[in-house]
This record gives structure tokens, sequence and C-alpha cells, in this order.
């Protein structure tokens, strides 16, 4: 796929050079050497004082012990340093090194809408092992990528391996751990296998590249493909450092894809040279496209040698969050992608509502920022309009107050029910469906339960209780592991997972031929700077790899 990518920033030297604060104490730096045969010799005393144990390894001078070598990537031609800044212009003037990049660090990786529960979620984990119809659990993205018709041509990616460089993994999790392969830890400089996820995001993404399929239609896109996952994102975001070394180890596991939900407004010197490398041995990558909804594409997705990928919704309309560009390659479903999370941290509803002769289960959500209700919770409901102060009268104290959306935000209405004494809130859509939100953004939770349920259902409470009669609402939340999330980060593994399968169907296709197979069949379903190539089409692509 041909791309203009001409806004690479040059990050060396120092980190004030990114406008951040000089750097006085010993900090790491990715050294790029100029040649094989230099960094050879810091390599090969690297790997034989870590062989030896015989502790740190370092760059020698004239003048004795430089700086202290952390680690060694032999794939890039590169070695991590913990150096400072009255280290470096030596280092420069020894002629032996191409760049010094100081480590810098993307944004931390999060859903758009923060961690929002979904609709019940009840997976059957017998697993099935052929082919079956589309299931009541199967995720939508599943379909509109058309990976069924995928398996149908060549199978479900068995032989496939895909690297996921994110937040980590739960690896226990039924929908990922007959995939999984083997994982590693690149936030610490020591040798770990520890990727737990404690964010979610990284579980999310393995899952839709490759989560199992069972018998109730979940699964991944490539559900027999094997998963590896380099723990490279942590609460100070995702390090120039770590994401190099996970590339790199991709490279030395050979694997057939490299997927980052991950990135931001810079490039990297060092992750450049490592998509490249990575390109260079024959693996794919794929990248998000970034989440601020404006005509320039993330990094490292703008790399020429990436895939970059943009979020359409159900109906394959691009996301209003979705960043595009010439750099976009293609796009695929990020908007409200169920897929799993580390288990028992996702969150199901349960809403039963009477209006005194009848009792029924209705479609409802819950809010990011409301607190859990682990066992049933039942009152009476008392209507409150739109939720501001006017609209509700002394009878809502102690009960749930009903209101409808609109005119104010959600959070304004949650507190004006708290002023009110109200023991609960039921926010009732004014269109068709739920809409996700979240009350807070620092993961606080509010003094009450809050709960949606759809339009016509609290129409029709309205109606009642504005007859005189009484209605009543019975909640409940309960833990699950699966979630919905939106963003490019839910995109950029369905085309990883096509890719997957690709490579399945064909392992001798170079990268750049996996992107132009992307480019010629996928569905174009508007313009090219706002959607790439279009929609990927799993079973086009998989057709063409096979040369049909």
């Amino acid at each position: 796929m041909n791309k203009i990518k001409g806004r690479f920033a040059v990050l060396a030297l120092s980190a004030s050079f990114l406008g951040a604060a000089p750097v006085a104490q010993a900090a790491k730096y990715l050294v790029n050497f100029k040649n094989k045969a230099a960094f050879n010799q810091v390599h090969s005393q690297f790997m034989l004082q870590q062989r030896l144990a015989l502790g740190d390894v370092s760059f020698f001078t004239d003048m004795g012990p430089f700086a202290q070598v952390e680690d060694s990537l032999k794939h890039l031609n590169t070695v991590v340093v913990d150096m400072d800044d009255a280290q470096i212009a030596e280092l420069q003037a020894s002629g032996l090194v191409d760049t010094v990049e100081p480590e810098i660090f993307h944004p931390a990786p999060q859903p758009v809408q923060g961690f929002q529960p979904w609709k019940p979620w009840n997976v059957d984990m017998k697993q099935i092992l052929a082919a079956s119809p589309a299931g009541e659990k199967t995720p939508y993205g599943i379909t509109l990528v058309k990976s069924r018709e995928a398996w149908a041509v060549n199978g479900k990616g068995a032989g496939a391996r895909v690297l996921v460089l994110d937040t980590g993994l739960d690896v226990n999790h039924p929908a990922l751990a007959p995939n999984f392969e083997k994982g590693k830890d690149f936030n610490s400089m020591a040798d770990s296998s520890d990727v737990t996820d404690l964010v979610g995001h990284g579980t999310h993404v393995a899952g839709t590249v490759a989560g199992v399929l069972f018998a109730d239609g979940f699964s991944g896109v490539a559900p027999e493909a094997k998963i590896l996952m380099g723990r490279v994102c942590g609460t100070q975001g995702c390090s120039n450092v770590s994401v190099s070394r996970g590339i790199n180890w991709g490279i030395e596991e050979k694997v057939d894809v490299i997927t980052m939900s991950l990135g931001g407004p810079l490039g990297s010197i060092s992750e450049k040279r490592a998509v490249e490398a990575a390109d260079a041995a024959g693996i794919t990558v794929v990248a998000a496209s970034g989440n601020d909804g404006i005509s320039r594409v993330s990094y490292p997705a703008a790399f020429p040698t990436v895939i970059a990928v943009g979020a359409v919704d159900s109906t394959s309309t691009r996301a209003s969050f979705s960043q595009y560009g010439p750099e976009l390659d293609i796009t695929a479903p990020g908007v409200a992608v169920v897929s799993a999370v580390p288990v028992g941290s996702g969150r199901e509803t349960k809403v039963v509502v009477s209006n005194g002769a009848q009792s029924r289960g209705v479609i409802s959500t819950d809010f990011a920022g409301s607190p859990e209700v682990p066992r049933p919770l039942t009152n009476e409901l008392v209507h409150a309009g739109l939720g501001k102060p006017g609209d509700f009268t002394a009878a809502v104290k102690g009960k749930f107050a009903l209101i409808s959306r609109g005119e104010i935000s959600f959070i304004d209405k949650v507190k004006n029910a708290i002023v009110a004494g109200a023991a609960g809130a039921i926010i009732y859509n004014n269109a068709p469906g739920l809409l996700q939100g979240a009350l807070t953004q620092d993961g606080s939770v509010v003094a009450i339960p809050v709960m949606m349920i759809e339009q016509t259902v609290g129409e029709e409470l309205k109606t009642v209780l504005g007859a005189g009669q009484i209605a009543s609402a019975t909640i409940l939340t309960m833990r699950t592991d699966y979630s919905a999330f939106d963003g490019t980060s839910m995109a950029t593994p369905h085309v990883a997972g096509v890719a997957a399968l690709v490579k399945a169907a064909n392992k001798s296709l170079t990268p750049a031929e996996v992107r132009e197979l992307f480019r010629t069949s996928a569905k174009p379903i508007g313009p090219v700077s706002e959607y790439g190539a279009g929609l990927v089409d799993a079973e086009a692509a998989v057709k063409k790899a096979l040369g049909q």
C-alpha cells in the first residue's frame, strides 16, 4: 500500500529535545549502531556476561567503563543503555553509533469510553471443533469482516502465530488459555514471563485476534491461531524501549504477525527501525490509527511498513474518534466490540420492572462510575422528568428516580437525584437502543446505583406512574469475563486476525504482499482518506492468498 508518511518526528540525543525537562540522573536510552560489526562487539560482550552472570555490561572508551548496557536487541542493532546526559555527547563522539534516543512513552491504551459493562453474557465453555452457524454470542465484528466465510475456505488460522504488544493478558481466561503460547514482560529489564493484565486492554485485543470458538458463537477472527503476549504498556504508557524490545522478541520468535493497539503523535527512530526489521524478517505489522478523531494517523501505525487501521461501527460508518488521513490503510469494526477481559473484571446488569400486574426482565446496562449491586435491590419508581432540580419531588426520597435522557448530562441528573435523596436512578434513553457512558473519569463511584433501560420501557413506566399506579424495579449487577470496548484498538485486532488467516493460508507471502493483498481485497466503503482501502474482508483476503 502506498502511503504518504512524511510527518515522522526525529527524536534523538536528549530528553530535552522532546520538550521534557533535561535528564539529570541516569535514564534509559536506545543506542542504534551504525554497522553490524560495532554492534556485535557490544552484543557479544553482553551475551557472554549474561551467560556467566558476571554482572553489569558496559561500553568501554579510552577512559574506561562507560554506560551500563541493560539489554541487547540482536535483530535491531540496538542496545538499551542506562546513562546520564553527560555521557551522551561522548558516546556520539565515539563514531560507533547512529542515534541515541531517550525513553519516551506513548499514552497508556484505554478504550474510548473507558472500561464499559455489557449485556448479560453466559458463554458456554464447551468448545466446538467443527464450524457452525453464527451463534447468539457471536461478536458482530466477526460477522462483518466475514470470518466464518474465510474459515470455510481454509480453516481458522491453525499454524499462524500472532504477537500482541499491549498491557498483558489473562492467560487463564477460558477463551484465551487454549491458544496462548508464551509471554514476556518488557516493562521490566528482568527476564520475566509474567504478563498479568491489570488494565484489561491487552486481554480484549487478544480475544478479538484469536479467542477460541465456543458453542454459543463467541470467537476471535482466527480462533485456532496462537497468541504470544509482550507486555509493553504500564501505568506510564507504552515505552519505545519496551516496544522495541517486544518487536525484537517477535523477530526472534519468528511470529507471523505483530499487532500493536497503541501509539501516539510522535514517531520514534527506534520503533521505525524495529518495524522495518520486522518487515525484513517477514512479519506483518499492524497498528491502530488513533482515537483523537483528527486527520493524522498515530505512530507507529503511520510508518510505511505498518498496516494502519481505522475504526467503523456495525453499519460500516467511520467512528467519530477514528483518526484518518493518507497514512490510513484499512478499516475494521471498532465500536461496541465485545471481547474477553480479565476473568471477573467485566460487569453485566439485570433489571426487572413491574407495574403491579406483571413483571418482566428488560434490556439494560449500567454506567462506568456506578456502584455494583451484588444482591437484588427492589424499590418503587418515582418519575423525575429530565432529572433537573425542579423535576424531583419529596416522594423520590428513598426510592428509585425514573429519569429521561436529554438536555443535561448524566452526571448532573445523578447529582440532582442524590441531592433529592433518591436511593437509585433508572435512566431511560430518548432514542432506540442503549447508550454506553461514564459518570466519572477517575475510577471513583457515585453514591447511588445508576442503570439505563430502553426508551420504550421507560415511556411505558412513565405512563403507568402518570396514571397514579405503582411501578417498581429490581436491579442487580454481576461479574463477567467479557466487555464491550470502543476504539481503533479494537479495530486493529480484527485486521491482525485476518492477517493470521492469510498467513495460515500462504506462509510464503511477504509483508509487502500482505499489505497489497489487503488493499485489493478490502470492500470500498467511503473516501480513501477516511476509510483507506475500505472494510477488511477476510474471505476475499484468504482467497487471494490462495491464488483463487
